[in-house]
Order: structure tokens, then sequence, then C-alpha cells
């Protein structure tokens, strides 16, 4: 639906009602353009970066850390929340760096993604980096994560067979393998 005056939604009334340390929760009051007034509750976010880094040897570097939602380690790329100010591509730069020990010469930005945009308004901006070179992981005192290498036909048999359940992931990959067989045919 076109955005106009006949289909805008007024936002009456905006309240957070939690402030985290990298997202709030809000409970929006609107009218909707059929004239039904609700309450919407949602996160707001700053936004994100999800990163493909690809080796030299054309290996998939990906992280397992331990997520308490699901109760469970996850296997997923590196990815983090941008900092106040931060630009996405300085946050994909840092985040490599601090759950990886690694360092990327190229980063490609591959797409923009309203992961749940039912009830967030995050932004992940997912990036492929290449040409990497190790340095020294340097994790949040919070994260306990482990650093694991594998094929792009590991990942995404990975993916086929549920073992790998996140969607920023999966979403990433499929951005990255299409990209890779763009440039290489």
């Amino acid at each position: 639906m076109p955005a106009n005056e006949e289909n805008s939604v007024t936002v009456n009334d905006s309240k957070t009602v939690y402030q985290g340390r990298a997202f709030s929760f809000a409970v929006d009051n609107i009218t909707l353009p059929n004239g039904v007034r609700t309450d919407i509750a949602l996160v707001r976010h700053p936004g994100s970066t999800g990163i493909v880094p690809i080796d030299e040897k054309g290996r998939v570097i990906m992280t397992r850390q331990y997520r308490h939602p699901v109760a469970d380690w996850i296997l997923e790329i590196p990815a983090g929340t941008n900092e106040p100010g931060e630009s996405p591509l300085v946050c994909a730069r840092r985040e490599l760096e601090e759950e990886t020990g690694m360092r990327a010469e190229t980063f490609i930005e591959l797409a923009a993604i309203h992961i749940l945009p039912s009830y967030s308004d995050e932004l992940i901006r997912v990036y492929l980096a290449m040409d990497l070179t190790p340095t020294v992981q340097n994790l949040d005192e919070d994260e306990l994560i482990t650093v694991e290498n594998y094929t792009m036909d590991e990942v995404v048999q990975m993916i086929d067979d549920g073992e790998i359940t996140d969607a920023l992931t999966i979403l990433s990959i499929q951005h990255a393998q299409r990209y890779l067989k763009n440039q290489s045919g």
C-alpha cells in the first residue's frame, strides 16, 4: 500500500516500558488507516550487523555461543549490535574481530534485513568479509564463543539438516552463496 494520507498510521502515544543496554521495549498506541485504534508492543533496536567471513581456503568462519532464550548453543555467523553513533560497517569490523579474532580487508554489503518486523524495528546489515588476517578474539565478559570453520557446502548441509536454526545465519549464507556464485560464473 503506498504511503499517503489515506493510508497513514498515526502514533497517538509511545511509552518505553523497559530500557536495556542494547534495546528497549515500547508500547505505541496507534490509529490505523481504517480508524481502528490499538496498542502495539515492540522492540526498539539501534540496528546491527551480521558478517559472513570467508577465509583464503573458502571456509566460512562461524561462531558457536550459548543463547539463553532457546537454552542451547547455537552455530551462527558473527553478529552484533551497533553502538550509539556507529555505522554498520564499523560495527561489522568491530564484531568480526571481537568474536572471531579476525580482521577483514574487504567488506561487501550483501543485504539489509528486517529480521522480525512484526514486533521489532531492528534492521540488520549483512556483509561478506574476505581477505582475513588473524588478530586476537576480544569477547565481552558475558560472551562464551568458540570459533568453527566450515566449507560453504557443509554450512548449507547443516542448514538443510536443521542443525543451523538461526534465521540471520540462514538468510546471510543464502545471500553470500548467491553473491559468490555470481562472481565466479
